[in-house]
């Protein structure tokens, strides 16, 4: 009996030695800004969306966009949240990264951007922004945004002038000390302004095809481990779901990631957040002759070559 019960145990041990393990979950990493397009990014790992993919999602905090496009550069990033003029920027030599999904688009109800003037400026339209100088962050999706917005509106090209700040708060504060007469400021830091006495323009909910960001995903985890890909926007998918479905529900991670100014966290209306989609062929080419009218580039990769839905769920 002694032997028997010797053996059992050892071939129990062989047995478990042979049995396949469970893989291990793939592992990605995702850059982030403190910007409130990365909320269903948050409560789909909070709400443990990505693990039921069998997905291990990392968030990689930036500050900027420039730290996190150095991150994306030395490869410490596999995904990030973006735009349209820095996908052109990364593939004007090469395809460097592949847009998979938008983030944030901007609607006759919610927007993105806002051409805001300061308090005291005494401007109270479009026509009034002529020959002013325009607080914007130069070769940006903020300065697209204030050029399109504006000539849609009736300005010339040479009626519109900006200056370059290039960190955001620095042009909030400007343009609230009044230093600054008008500026272009994403939202929801424009609703954190207007609180504080700025005055609307015009903002992209009357051309909401300007008004977008994106999620991309470096061009070798697209091609090497797809699967990761749609696992992550199925889950993200999902996510995007339960806060639109729910908006009130997200105060703490809104809150513990600084997604939203904490004078607006209780008060702000989230944006309703778009479903699996990407950016149109006529939206890229817009902005593809946009940088090129300004000189920023000289060309970039083909549409097909920098956005792929075939990832959607």
């Amino acid at each position: 009996m002694k032997r028997l019960l010797v053996l059992t145990a050892l071939l129990a041990m062989l047995l478990g030695a042979c049995a396949p393990s469970a893989a291990p979950a793939t592992t990605l990493r995702i850059g982030v800004l403190p910007i409130l397009e990365a909320l269903p990014m948050y409560v789909a790992l909070s709400q443990g969306l990505f693990a039921e993919e069998g997905l291990q999602v990392e968030f990689v905090p930036a500050a900027s966009a420039a730290e996190r496009d150095q991150l994306m550069q030395a490869g410490q990033i596999d995904g990030m949240i973006n735009d349209l003029v820095s996908t052109l920027l990364y593939n004007q030599q090469q395809v460097q990264i592949v847009i998979v999904r938008f983030a944030r688009v901007a609607s006759a109800q919610d927007p993105a951007y806002r051409i805001l003037a300061s308090a005291g400026s005494g401007i109270t339209g479009v026509d009034g922004l002529r020959g002013v100088p325009i607080g914007v962050s130069e070769g940006t999706v903020i300065e697209y945004v204030t050029d399109r917005l504006l000539e849609a509106e009736g300005l010339a090209p040479d009626e519109i002038e900006i200056v370059a700040v290039p960190k955001i708060p620095d042009r909030l504060a400007l343009l609230d000390s009044g230093e600054l007469q008008a500026a272009t400021l994403p939202d929801p830091l424009a609703s954190l302004a207007l609180q504080a006495g700025a005055v609307l323009i015009i903002d992209d909910t009357a051309h909401p095809e300007y008004g977008t960001s994106v999620l991309s995903f470096r061009k070798a985890i697209v091609d090497e481990n797809p699967e990761a890909v749609r696992a992550f926007l199925r889950a993200l998918e999902a996510a995007t779901a339960e806060v639109n479905g729910d908006p009130g529900k997200w105060s703490t991670l809104l809150t513990e990631n600084k997604l939203v100014p904490a004078p607006l966290v209780g008060t702000y209306q989230l944006p309703t957040f778009p479903s699996a989609s990407v950016p149109s062929e006529a939206q890229y080419a817009d902005v593809l002759d946009w940088a090129i009218a300004g000189g920023l580039i000289t060309g970039s990769a083909a549409y097909t070559d920098s956005v792929d839905d075939s990832f959607l769920p």
